[in-house]
């Protein structure tokens, strides 16, 4: 009866972490985006970069909800979906940090 207390209580306290680190992510996002919006109006030259830069790091928010998601799941069915998802933040989160890495050459060059 204690243990599934406990259990209960783990596993509320870890969908609450969840959901914190979620809204955190989707918040720089929205932060990210508006900044974006606002170089585009004023024609700055880094808005790629930027905006480049935030999405990366909400990613990073999102994928680090992911992994703390993978200490409550219950079947092999869930791991998979949630590798699936990982897998594919992962190659975003690379991409975008390419993008990034090519956007700071080009802006050195000229």
């Amino acid at each position: 009866m204690i243990y599934e207390k406990l259990e209960h209580i783990f596993e509320s306290f870890i969908n609450y972490c969840i959901l914190a680190i979620e809204f955190v992510g989707v918040c720089v996002l929205l932060f990210a985006v508006a900044k974006g919006v606002i170089s585009f109006i004023r024609h700055k030259k880094q808005l790629r970069l930027e905006l480049a830069e935030g999405i990366a790091l909400a990613l990073e928010f999102k994928m680090g909800s992911e992994l703390l998601r993978t200490v409550v799941v219950r079947e092999m069915s869930e791991l998979l979906i949630l590798g699936a998802v990982i897998l594919l933040r992962a190659a975003l989160s690379f991409l975008i940090h390419w993008e990034i890495k090519n956007e700071k050459k080009y802006e050195k060059e000229n």
